[in-house]
């Protein structure tokens, strides 16, 4: 009977077989010992010199030879048990053994512990990181997170549906992976960024909820928090939905699961807040916040609109009250103020809190006043240190919200055993591009502007298409975004219009979304939905500091699989067949 290592304790006095990788081998002169694992565990097996054919292989076995040992489960003497694995009270005395395959020297390391291994060499070698037991244990994690998910969709009537892979380019916010069609020269299909368009068309379609655990493809840079080229996220939609609190409510309680059921971290609240994207700006600095902590960023422009401090003579005045900061040292506000000006501010004033006194290079050039009137809006305290910025609104946001962040990392305010959610609504359709130099889409063109039709028509000047409102809705977990969704616009007449206002005519609109747009004039019923990053959410719940952790698979920082060697160079007849022509750069 073939076994798992982690079953042999239920066949004491039994013959088993078991199959697996050399773990360690010890030699003992009359006796050998080996640490045999498989994807469950580990288990003793004694090899003794009667049983000679056994004895003579086992003398030969290295460090990940492929075997397979027959013999009898007995227990350990009591002395010679192992507390720390869970077979450690039985061994398995051999009877027979056979070599399945040699192994090289792994050039990483295959164990969890010992030498650290660089991530290059582990990506190379993937496939024998994945033998260390805690990748095994994430690969198994990964497996039921999924069928967690699904359970809770099925359960909810949402209809698997999968959607196609070859599709064509959309604007959703990064850059396509295009693929050049064989037999259309010269015309393109793109992997999907998302399954946005026919998750659309399964609503025209009567499908009344849909979900798939979706691949998405996005030529973005990777990050830390973000993996390159290819991802997954759960995808759903629902139809006779026309508000986003609808979606809110059905998707709330399968996250609390996961956070609670099987992640068994606590959650900071049941309730979770609903916070508009302009008051996540102005009291975070960032439409993503991390609420296991609190920091926000005060409001002064008001309080020192009449300061002679010509620094805070800005169009924004802010600050961040960090407690415990008066044990900042000299150095590591200098390590703060660097930051800052990485980010585009010209330094970073601060005020020190020590026996009731303020202690900071330019307390002397305020009022006492003003000195009171920032400590009452801040509600320093003894032992606290207070940063400012002055600048624009948007600049002084985004310095401030860093800041506040590298601030929490810094005074360990970061609980991983802690989840804090919330959803950030109400996001802007429109944005400034700065880099064209114009109006452009937001977040998602697909989306529903609240006030529809009306609302578009009505803005003229740049400034109100600037404040047109999109009903969208992400859901941010410790300072990650993990979900990202909104009513969507199912109506023709808002369609031609939203891009419209970008300078679009209609036959571009029909051209590039022809068969979503003929789809909505067939009676197409309201709804929305939304889409979680699986990895993300993962990365959060494992306690991983990065994505590519948690993938069997990634590829690393530059987005290069250096195991499959890609991407690669194709051949000359390859590209011939694709109607392609590869050109030096001068």
């Amino acid at each position: 009977m073939r076994t798992l290592s982690t079953e042999l304790k239920n066949y004491l006095g039994k013959n088993v077989t078991v199959a697996g990788w050399v773990n360690s081998r010890r030699d003992h002169g009359g006796l050998i010992f080996i640490d045999l694992r498989d994807h469950k565990g580990l288990i003793q097996l004694v090899i003794t010199p009667d049983t000679k054919d056994a004895f003579r292989l086992a003398e030969s076995l290295r460090d990940e030879f492929v075997i397979t040992a027959t013999g009898k489960i007995r227990e350990r003497a009591p002395e010679l048990k192992n507390p720390n694995i869970e077979t450690g009270d039985i061994e398995l005395v051999v009877d027979t053994l056979e070599l399945l395959n040699k192994s090289e020297t792994p050039p990483v390391n295959t164990h969890d512990d010992g030498p650290e291994t660089g991530e290059d060499l582990r990506l190379k070698y993937r496939y024998l990181d994945l033998r260390r037991p805690s990748m095994q244990n994430l690969i198994r994690r990964r497996s039921d997170f999924y069928q967690f998910m699904r359970k809770y969709m099925l359960d909810h009537e949402f209809i698997e549906v999968t959607t196609p892979i070859l599709a064509n380019s959309s604007p959703e916010g990064a850059r396509d992976f295009l693929v050049p069609s064989r037999i259309h020269p010269g015309k393109f299909y793109a992997l999907p960024q998302a399954p946005q368009q026919f998750k659309q068309l399964l609503m025209v379609g009567g499908v009344p909820r849909y979900f798939q655990i979706a691949p998405c493809f996005r030529d973005e840079d990777p990050r830390a928090d973000r993996l390159y080229g290819d991802f997954y996220q759960l995808d759903l939609e629902m139809a006779f939905v026309d508000d986003g609190e609808i979606v809110r409510r059905e998707v709330e309680p399968l996250i609390k699961n996961l956070v609670k059921d099987f992640a068994h971290k606590e959650l900071v609240s049941e309730d979770i807040p609903r916070i508009p994207y302009v008051e996540a700006m102005e009291k975070y600095g960032t439409d993503k916040p991390d609420l296991r902590y609190d920091m926000e960023l005060i409001e002064l422009t008001d309080a020192l609109k009449d300061t002679d401090f010509k620094v805070f003579q800005s169009p924004c005045v802010k600050a961040l009250c960090v407690k415990g900061g008066a044990s900042l040292t000299r150095s590591q506000i200098d390590g703060f103020t660097d930051q800052a000006r990485k980010l585009g501010a010209g330094g970073l004033a601060y005020i020190i809190y020590e026996n009731d006194t303020e202690k900071s290079p330019i307390a002397k050039f305020l009022k006492p006043e003003e000195l009171a009137k920032i400590k009452e809006l801040t509600k320093a305290e003894n032992g606290d240190a207070v940063f400012f910025g002055a600048d624009t609104r948007e600049k002084v946001n985004k310095v401030l919200g860093a800041l506040r962040i590298s601030f929490a990392d810094h005074f360990n305010l970061k609980d991983d055993n802690k989840v804090a959610l919330c959803w950030v609504v109400d996001f802007p359709f429109y944005e400034f591009n700065d880099g064209e130099k114009k109006i452009d889409f937001g977040h998602n063109p697909f989306s529903m502007p609240k006030g529809g039709l009306e609302t578009l028509e009505a803005a003229k000047t740049d400034e109100e298409k600037l404040a047109i409102v999109a009903d969208q809705y992400d859901m941010v977990m410790n300072g990650y975004e993990i979900c990202s969704g909104a009513v969507r616009n199912h109506n023709p007449d808002i369609m031609y219009k939203v891009f419209g206002i970008l300078g679009y005519d209609k036959k571009y609109v029909e051209e590039r979304f022809g068969g979503m747009l003929n789809a909505f004039k067939f009676g197409a019923p309201p709804h929305a939905g939304c889409a979680f990053g699986i990895e993300r959410i993962f990365m959060v719940l494992t306690d991983a500091k990065n994505i590519r952790d948690i993938v069997a698979f990634p590829k690393n920082g530059s987005g290069i699989d250096l195991m499959m060697n890609s991407p690669s160079v194709v051949d000359e007849d390859q590209l011939e067949d694709l109607h392609l022509e590869i050109t030096e750069e001068d």
